[in-house]
Order: C-alpha cells, then structure tokens, then sequence
C-alpha cells in the first residue's frame, strides 16, 4: 500500500489520502520508516480492527519518530479531534461537565492508514464500545495492566498472570494474555455486559487485592511507585469508565517497533518469553489465528452516517416516543432528550386500562423511571407486590392526569393516587432502589411517610427481566427513625477439592464445617430489611419468606453472612431433592404453600460484614468468634450457626456419614475471607461421587413416563466446548419431572451442544440450549469419561454452566 518514497496519495475504502514524509525514520534503532509503519497497519487491520470498532480512540504521536534514547522525543496524546480531520473519519461526541469531545471510531483500513501517516503509533481504547445510537454501552472485557517493578521483569508478570488467570476461570471470565510491548503483560477477560464500569473496577480491585494477600512478596495493588521496587504491580484502574488501553496490534512508542501482542498460555510459560516486535507479530496472524479473536467486536462495516456526529449519550425517551403519537394522546411527548439532573419528584398513578393497575414513578437522571404494579403499593409490611418495570416517561407526566383514547397504547383514565418528593437511600440499576416517599395529606399514602425497596427478581428473561418486587419496609426500620442502606455486595468464596490423604498429615492445621446438601445463599442484613442472594446472584429473598421472617429478628444494624439454604426430611436430614420443590418458584401463592410445606432451615458458616465493618481480612477464628456472638442461639427456629470440628476429620467424616451428607470442608486457621475465589485455604472432602452437569438435550419417555421426558443427556465444560458425560434418567420425581418439561420446552435447539454424543444416545435426542444446570451422583468414571449410574439430585439454580467443571 505504500512504498518507501516520500510522498504519494493512496485510495483505501474509496477515500483518497495524501500520505507524506514516508521516507522518515520513526525507529531509529531498526530503521523503520513511516512508510513500514502504514505499511504494517495494512497488514495487520483484518485481525486488529475488530479490537477497535466502536471504541474511542485516543492516539500517542511521534511526529519526529521515538528517538535513540539520547533525549525525549516530541509526544502528542490526543483525545479529540482535531480541525482538519476528514469528515470520513466516523465520530462520537462524549459531553463531559463543561465541555464536549468528539473521539474517532477507527472501524475501517482508511481511518488506521490516516492515523499511520499522522505518526499516531500507538491507539489506546477503553473497555466499552458506543451503541447504535452513540450510547456508551456496559463494558464488555475486564483488564488487568502486570507492570514489573524494579528488580523484576516478564517471567515474573507471567507467574503473575497465572494466578489471576486461576480466579478469573474459576468466576467464569477465562482471560487472554498480551504481551504488552512495553514492560509487562495484560490480560483481557470477557465481560457479559451486566457489570457497569464502577462494578468491573471493583471486581479487578477485589482480585488484585486478592492475590497481593496471596503473594505480598511479589504482587502489590497500591498505586503508590514508592512500594513497587521487587513487586509486579497489578493495576486494576484500567477498567475506570474514563481509562483507556493500549489497543491489542498497536505499536509502541518505544525504542524498537513492539507491539501490544496478544499470546497463549503456552507461550506465557516459555523460558525466553519476550515482547514481539511488529515483523515477529505478521509471521504469527499469518500462520496462526488470533488467540483474542473471542473477545473481538463485530467485523467493521461502514456506517450510513461515516463521519457525522452522533452523541454519547442515552436519549432514555426513544422508546416512549416510539409508543405514543403527539398528535392524538393528550399524554406529554417532548421532543427533545432529557436534559439530567438530580431530582426528587415521585408520583403513583391509578391507570384504569384494560385493568386496573398503578403506576409508580421516581425522578432519576432527568426521567421518571417507572413500574407498574397491578394490585398497587403494599400497605402491610408483609405483603410484596409484583412491579413490572416499563419504558422511561418524561418528567411532565408527573402532573398528567385524563384520558388516553382508547384504541391508543395505555388507553384509559389516569388520576393521580399521590405525588409528592422522596428520599434517595439506595438505587443499583437493575438490582435494588430503596427510597423514603413524603406525599400529600390527602394522597393514598394517607399522609404518611412511606419507605418502599423495589428490588429486582434478577430471574428469567424476555418479560420476566422486567419483574421487581415492591416491598413496605417498616417506619422506622433502623437506628435514628434513618433507612439503612444494605452493605455491599461480597462474592462468596469457593473451596477446593481435595481428598481425606491430602489432608490428613496436617489435619490439626484446620477446622471442619459439614457440607450442606442445599443452595449457596450470601445474606445482607440492614436494619429489620433483608436480602438473599444466590451464588449467582439471583435475588432469592422472595422465595424464602420463612427466613427472611426469622433473619428480620438478628439484632444488628448490618451484617452479612455465608450460609447454605436446606430442607430437611422428617429425619433432620438435610434433602436436596426436598430443596428442589423450593426452587424456581416466582408466584406468591406457590411460594407460601412451599414454606409451609417444606420449611427451609438456613446453616450460617462466616460473617464478612458487621455493622459497616468489614470482616474479610479478619483470620477464620476471629470471624467465628464474631459469628457465634452474633448468632448465640437458632434465630426464629430456622437460622442456625452449626458446630465445627477443630482439627479431627475423623470426627467430622463420621458425622457427616451419621447425617448421610456429601462430605466437609476443611478451612486452615488464620486464613482470611478472598471472596468470589476458589482458594486452596478452603478444601472441600466429599464423601459421595457427585457432578455438576450441564443439560444439553433429552429423550423421550416411553411406558409411564410416555409424554414425557425420559431421561437428559449431560456434559461438563472442557476447551471451549461441552463434554458429553452421560444419560440420566433415574432420581426424577414426578414434580421434577414436571418442572423439567416446561423448562426444556423452551430451549429447543436443532443441533446438538456436545462435540461426542454416542449415535445410540443421540438416537431420538431432542437438543436444548445448553443453560440448565443440574446435580448428579455417580458410582464411577468409566473408559470414555461417562458416568457410570448416575442419579439425578436436583437443578442448581444458584449456579450457571460458566461455574461447572470436573469435581475430581
């Protein structure tokens, strides 16, 4: 595409560019011109653009090249644009405070080879990508940035990275290494888009943090240069909302023409690991495909507006606009996006439509975001009502009241039950809103003060992802007549396996907790309010109003506790396949007859959190001991802190072969809480072969079963792909059977998920999505990997196939 003269023009994607001074030498030490800069841009952009499509580009300039050291060579860092950009060159504009940039999306070959004869060397991105419309999207990849300190070089970033890649596979984020062409590494994780940029930070903090209490002696997360020197510092600020990266196939600004290259593990674990320069990168597109691709954005198209502006911001009305015609509602339809702001009207309406309904509607961010509730605001604190959240309304529908022709969207009258101002305690998009609502004396809150949480059921998809629950809390549900806010969200921690030889020899070092044969629960507590949340992070607290009567009575003003959900026989047995008739409810009623039928007992084993003081750096003991304090005695017949075996796992394998339990855990004194991890300090001793199993089909029943399913076909993760592992059709009861029919009928899928199934399994296979997680027992592994005998327990709705793998 270009040649070493000094100056020519060039057509790429159907513009022309002028390209000058390709003679110039920007690398004095290898003697790479400009020319060999574009030149390599073309090369590589079949791999490199879709790392950069739809993000913000900021570009590092060498307009004079990068030197030989002697001196500091001239560096321009630019965000915006400047005067004389071609008005090809696709852009956003981003409003910040008090001003607004316009950032270039360089999504084709033209824009690349325009930065290339601006010496623009190295392109930095952020971790999210503008949508369709110029809304700046949830971040879609986590980064860690492993910068070596003095004393320490590659081989100890690789050590590094290898730890973090052992947490993040086992949250399910798998991560990607890149040699970053400067000093240390990147690793690049996938992100589902449920984690904004504030929560992905946070996430990476948590694990550098983690692994600095692992490896004080070589990794360190404080900012702070002073600490570094020995240390490889994990630098978790990358994924900040404002932060950007330097884009994987950039090149560097550096003394040699390196570049930001992608790498596999295997290479990372070489003994001349080393930064690639950009000849080295070519050989390997050429040869081998790009370890990143999974992570890489759509294939770079043109879009219909190239080079226009288009804003980075959410016009939060488009949707209500959609829905309404000005022109024949009375409804209020402005023209013009929102404007912001922070302010604090509330407003119910009383909407009789097709039925009567409520709607409840809170000021946030320059719209009234709003839910309808069909039997309206609870009057009894133990009375929940469903909330269906809808589109965003202007904030002139807070004074709207009269009648929506009929044949229109919503029509019917519409009168205004209460409005008023409301009191801001909490608001987490998606998950939880707690507010405090003052509305008129003669309103239908009666005058009175009201404090409502709204949180999210966190369950299903299509319609039900927009099911909340609207909960009274009581007046005054904390200390001062105040609302206090629940205590932040905590991963929990995870053990891992190991059998009664590995542990024996050093068995005085632990303490034994029993395994419970139940479901995961982290549980806040905040006042008289309480949440459950499954491993997952599933909002169970509607499900288990039995305990959530029981935890209202633990006198604290907040905590949050580990513990494990059971049902229990008449025996006292913990019974997973009783657990099951518990799960996967969501209507009120089903849900009351369920706790009355199979009360549930909640186990509690860790206090992370008591009264705004965090407890995860405490050591196990200390932790235990606030614990029991907390938790003297059973709470409401239903919460318990069940007794542990320091240092005997005989005692403890008996007992838990006595309660006919899956086995213990052992966890070594002195350690600490490393949330969302799954930590050798833990140690998990089963006494049963039990698999987690992924669903990726199932077949017909024949004789009673006729109708219905008769047996599903299991994998477990493995390489990217599912691993077929076996049939199961024994352990089914009928109302398994039944819950698992209405499940699968709609994951229909026509091919299978598994890469191995038998041709005598796949026989008259019906195939699914590959979504349901279930629980198996086994006696044996046989030849092939399959199991041998196995029984169904239950589905584990607290977990998704992202968290299965091989138990042993």
């Amino acid at each position: 595409m270009a040649s070493s003269g000094s100056e020519q023009s060039v057509t790429v994607d159907g513009h022309v560019i002028k390209l000058t001074n390709l003679d110039k030498v920007l690398y004095p030490s290898t003697g790479t011109t400009k020319a060999d800069v574009i030149g390599y841009y073309a090369e590589i952009a079949a791999v490199m653009l879709p790392h950069l499509v739809d993000r913000a580009a900021t570009r590092k300039r060498w307009p004079d090249g990068v030197g030989d050291g002697s001196h500091e060579p001239t560096v321009f860092f630019n965000k915006d644009l400047a005067k004389g950009t071609p008005d090809w060159v696709t852009r956003f504009k981003i409003a910040h405070r008090d001003h607004d940039n316009f950032y270039p999306v360089v999504d084709d070959l033209a824009t690349l080879t325009w930065l290339g004869q601006l010496a623009a060397l190295e392109i930095h991105v952020p971790q999210w990508r503008f949508g369709r419309e110029g809304q700046v999207l949830p971040p879609d990849r986590l980064v860690l940035d492993l910068d070596p300190g003095e004393g320490v070089g590659l081989a100890e970033c690789a050590e590094v990275a290898r730890w973090a890649q052992e947490i993040l596979t086992d949250i399910g984020h798998a991560p990607v290494p890149v040699t970053s062409g400067s000093k240390g590494i990147h690793l690049y994780a996938p992100l589902d888009g449920s984690l904004d940029s504030d929560q992905a930070t946070e996430v990476a903090r948590e694990l550098a943090r983690a692994l600095e209490a692992d490896h004080p002696d070589l990794v360190t997360a404080t900012m702070k240069r002073a600490v570094r020197a020995g240390k490889v510092f994990l630098d978790w600020s990358q994924n900040n909302g404002a932060k950007t990266t330097v884009a994987p196939y950039s090149l560097r600004g550096r003394l040699r023409p390196t570049v930001a290259a992608p790498r596999t593990w295997a290479e990372l674990a070489a003994p001349d690991l080393g930064q690639l320069e950009y000849a080295e990168v070519l050989r390997r597109v050429a040869a081998e495909p790009d370890p990143l691709a999974a992570m890489a954005g759509p294939t770079p198209t043109p879009t219909p507006t190239s080079g226009a502006e288009h804003t980075a911001t959410v016009d939060r009305l488009t949707t209500y606009r959609s829905m309404r015609d000005p022109a024949r509602t009375p409804e209020p339809v402005p023209a013009t996006p929102p404007a912001g702001g922070a302010g604090d009207t509330f407003v119910i309406q009383e909407h009789h439509a097709r039925r009567l309904h409520y709607d409840f509607r809170l000021e946030h961010d320059g719209v009234l975001v709003s839910w309808a509730v069909p039997k309206g605001p609870p009057t009894d604190t133990g009375d929940n009502r469903l909330a269906v959240q809808t589109e965003d309304h202007p904030l002139e529908y807070a004074t709207f009241a009269g009648s929506i022709p009929k044949g229109e969207y919503g029509g019917g009258d519409v009168a205004i039950w209460d409005s008023g101002t409301y009191e801001l305690h909490k608001w987490r998009d998606g998950k939880e809103v707690i507010v405090t609502l003052h509305g008129q004396p003669a309103g239908g809150l009666g005058g009175q003060q009201r404090s409502y949480a709204l949180i999210h059921t966190g369950s299903g998809s299509g319609q039900a992802e927009k099911n909340w629950l609207l909960h009274l809390m009581t007046e005054k549900p904390a200390y001062g007549g105040q609302v206090v806010p629940f205590p932040d969200e905590v991963a929990p921690m995870l053990a891992t396996p190991a059998t009664p030889a590995e542990i024996e020899g050093s068995q005085d070092d632990y303490a034994y907790e029993m395994k419970w044969d139940g479901i995961r629960s982290v549980v806040y507590l905040a006042g008289r309010q309480v949440r459950l949340v499954s491993r997952s992070g599933r909002d169970d607290t509607a499900a288990y109003p039995d305990l959530v009567a029981a935890l209202a009575g633990v006198k604290v003003q907040t905590a949050v506790l580990d513990a494990e959900i059971v049902v229990t026989d008449e025996s006292g047995r913990p019974t997973f396949g009783l657990l099951q008739n518990r799960i996967n409810l969501t209507r009120p009623g089903d849900i009351a007859r369920a706790a009355a039928t199979w009360p549930a007992q909640l186990m509690v084993f860790d206090l992370l959190e008591h009264d705004g003081r965090s407890l995860v750096g405490e050591p196990y003991e200390r932790r235990r001991e606030l614990l029991d304090a907390l938790l003297p005695a059973p709470v409401g017949g239903r919460v318990q802190v069940p007794p542990i075996f320091d240092g005997d796992l005989e005692a403890a394998l008996a007992t838990s072969r006595a309660l006919q339990l899956e086995g213990v855990v052992a966890k070594r004194h002195g350690s600490v809480y490393q949330p969302g991890r799954r930590a050798h300090t833990w140690r998990k001793i089963k006494l049963l072969a039990s698999q987690e199993v992924v669903v990726g089909g199932w077949r017909p029943g024949q004789g009673r079963r006729d109708g219905s399913m008769g047996s599903v076909l299991v994998g477990v993760p493995e390489a990217g792909g599912l691993r077929y592992v076996g049939r199961v059709g024994s352990g089914f009861s009928g109302r398994a059977l039944g819950v698992m029919d209405r499940l699968l009928a709609d994951l229909g899928r026509s091919t299978s998920p598994f890469a191995d199934v038998p041709r005598e399994d796949a026989r008259d296979a019906h195939w699914v999505e590959p979504t349901l997680v279930g629980e198996v027992t086994y006696t044996e592994l046989t030849g092939p990997g399959r199991l041998r005998h196995p029984v169904w327990k239950g589905l584990r709705a607290d977990k998704t196939p992202a968290d299965v793998s091989w138990e042993s």
